[in-house]
């Protein structure tokens, strides 16, 4: 109960957060960490997001309509606080597809069907937040 707890409040600061990020494209900066291949074979990176100089979420999408997101560590260590989360725009916080824990390199995968929708998806690391709303849409 306290991990859906508090995936709820890290999904409402992120939307929150997200709201008021800089209107600059999600892939301007270099990734600072390298997508795993998480979400596994068809899945082709389309967008992410700087974690400060943690890590990077990393959106992807595939042909079947699906979108994948997951959230990967610059620096794999010791077990941190990570989360990932993804849902359509249209959707309402409850139903975002999330995961988290502490982890030693990715949180995720979190998938969500959504063909010619806009996506909200969004990663955090120890505190740190990156979040993205109505991307992607085609």
């Amino acid at each position: 109960m306290l991990k859906k707890f508090r995936s709820a409040a890290l999904l409402a600061a992120a939307v929150t957060l997200g709201s008021l990020a800089a209107a600059s494209p999600a892939s301007a900066a270099a990734p600072v960490a390298s997508y795993n291949g998480a979400c596994g074979s068809g899945y082709s990176v389309v967008n992410h997001a700087n974690i400060g100089s943690k890590g990077t979420v990393f959106l992807t999408y595939n042909s079947n309509g699906y979108n994948c997101a997951v959230t990967v560590r610059a620096n794999p260590g010791p077990a941190v606080d990570m989360t990932v989360g993804l849902k359509r725009s249209s959707d309402s916080p409850s139903q975002a597809k999330q995961d988290g824990g502490d982890y030693t390199t990715y949180a995720g995968p979190v998938y969500r069907y959504a063909p010619s929708h806009c996506v909200d998806w969004f990663g955090n690391i120890s505190g740190t937040n990156a979040h993205r709303t109505a991307t992607n849409c085609s």
